[in-house]
């Protein structure tokens, strides 16, 4: 049997996610990934992500000139973490002159989904949840919110079949009591990874393909409700 070879003239993809303490990075040319690895940085990562970034490109063998598009997760998450990732995918990018993508995390988490619909849930503190709800191919149905868990499931239309409906979260331990309150408490729940990097890159890679990479300097953080994003997250 042949082995298996990729397209070594896909775009080549480097995405950055340091938005919580569990960040990460990966390399991908197309849909394959060459190499992705998990960062654990309770302090930040503003002393990590370099370092780590040179090593990740040394191992691959690929100079940083050859990328095609820079990727950075632009939140819900940590306010400094945020804007660290933002800042090296924005430099970056900028200084070689290559497009970047911002990509949301609660849709980079929907695409460890199955169903028709995943509503998709992360702790933001303070009693409160970020939520959103995506469709297959990763098309917004409801929008991104920062609210009380149960007033997010009340907001649920009655299009929203339980069988066509799962929820994915990196971590569930906060929500099972009131999924079951709500009369979720049959519903199919996803475990996400924490390391979200690779699907970061993938979810770029096809805005890239597409023509809607842009000019790094607008990129801009998602803290879905922006005026309490420290309140949220402190570090």
């Amino acid at each position: 049997m042949k082995p298996h070879r990729f397209n070594e003239a896909a775009p080549l993809i480097l995405a950055v996610d340091t938005t919580h303490e569990f960040g990460s990075l990966a390399l991908l040319r197309g849909e394959r990934t060459l190499e992705e690895i998990a960062l654990h940085s309770p302090s930040g990562f503003a002393h990590v992500v370099y370092g780590q970034l040179s090593a990740l490109l040394d191992r691959s063998a690929v100079r940083l000139e050859s990328i095609d598009c820079f990727a950075a997760a632009s939140g819900p998450g940590s306010f400094t973490g945020v804007r660290v990732g933002l800042a090296c995918v924005k430099g970056l990018a900028a200084a070689l002159g290559k497009p970047a993508v911002a990509v949301s995390n609660l849709q980079a988490i929907a695409t460890f989904g199955n169903a028709p619909l995943r509503a998709v849930i992360l702790d933001a503190r303070r009693g409160e949840i970020y939520g959103a709800v995506y469709d297959a191919k990763g098309n917004l149905i409801s929008p991104e919110v920062v609210t009380k868990l149960a007033d997010w499931l009340a907001s649920f239309p009655p299009s929203f079949s339980k069988a066509e409906l799962e929820f994915v979260s990196t971590d569930f331990a906060p929500f099972g009591e009131a999924l079951a309150v709500a009369g979720f408490a049959g519903a199919q729940q996803i475990a996400a990874p924490h390391v979200l990097a690779a699907a970061i890159g993938r979810i770029a890679l096809a805005q890239f393909l597409r023509g809607q990479a842009c000019d790094p300097a607008a990129l801009d953080a998602n803290y879905v409700r922006r005026s309490d994003a420290e309140l949220f997250w402190k570090e």
